[in-house]
């Protein structure tokens, strides 16, 4: 269960790191545990230049070759936590809780409702201070290098035009994920199989009755008159013809 994602070409603008709200929470996650902002401007200017070869997305963590400025290439790698199968099942009922959070992530979209509900279950989803783990084969000290960085922040990229790659850093690929996910938004809940209780529904306020338009426009208090008469002479016709027809009925054979 890995994505590759083909090397980001070299750009001579000023090309801007991560657009979107979650592909900044990425970033500020990579920034926030360096202790040396020159290791940063120097993996912006590679990941720009297109240092960066092919990147690897796997469960956990994140791989590619970095080369530097004299050509050398590296191994570098960014880690992270991989959520539970409890987390996940969490992060099934936040989804289905309301139904556009599966249509916004299908759309490229990570809502930060959803985001927030996960978080407060107990399903971090994104990164924050110290949960990212930068590695690399090179010799220097600092975290990130600057070969980490560089990967780290061409993740951005990817995170800002597609959120399952976060989805499948914590653990989980896109076409399982979404399959179980359909199928959670599908499911009825217990309220759905439960209806209404009588108790709570006797208890309601009646709605008021419609308005009959054609009723008779008498006030209160007034004499209402009488509906009309049957007419006697229908009646006794009506009497005879049934009496006919029962005598012939008595009348017929068996």
């Amino acid at each position: 269960m890995s994505r590759v994602f083909e090397p980001f070409p070299a750009t001579h603008a000023a090309r801007s790191f991560a657009r979107t709200w979650w592909g900044k929470a990425w970033v500020g996650a990579v920034e926030d545990v360096s202790l040396d902002s020159k290791q940063l401007r120097r993996g912006r200017a590679y990941a720009r230049r297109g240092h960066v070869g092919a990147i690897l997305v796997e469960p956990g963590r994140v791989v590619a070759t970095v080369r530097d400025a004299s050509l050398e290439e590296f191994r570098a790698a960014v880690s992270v936590e991989q959520l539970t199968d409890a987390q996940w099942d969490r992060f099934g009922d936040e989804v289905a809780a309301k139904s556009g959070h599966l249509l916004a992530l299908l759309d490229g979209e990570m809502p930060a409702e959803l985001v927030e509900s996960a978080a407060a279950a107990d399903v971090p989803l994104l990164p924050t201070f110290g949960d990212l783990e930068p590695e690399c084969d090179c010799d220097a000290w600092e975290i990130p290098c600057v070969h980490a960085a560089a990967l780290a922040y061409q993740v951005s990229w990817l995170l800002d035009t597609d959120p399952f790659v976060l989805m499948l850093l914590r653990g989980r690929g896109e076409d399982a994920l979404v399959g179980r996910l359909r199928t959670r938004v599908a499911e009825p809940t217990d309220d759905d199989w439960r209806g209404d209780d009588a108790a709570e529904a006797y208890a309601r306020e009646p709605a008021p009755l419609p308005r009959w338009e054609f009723a008779p426009a008498y006030q209160r208090g007034e004499d209402v008159p009488p509906g009309p008469g049957i007419d006697p002479d229908a009646m006794r016709r009506l009497v005879a013809s049934a009496a006919a027809r029962a005598a012939d009925l008595l009348a017929s054979p068996g």
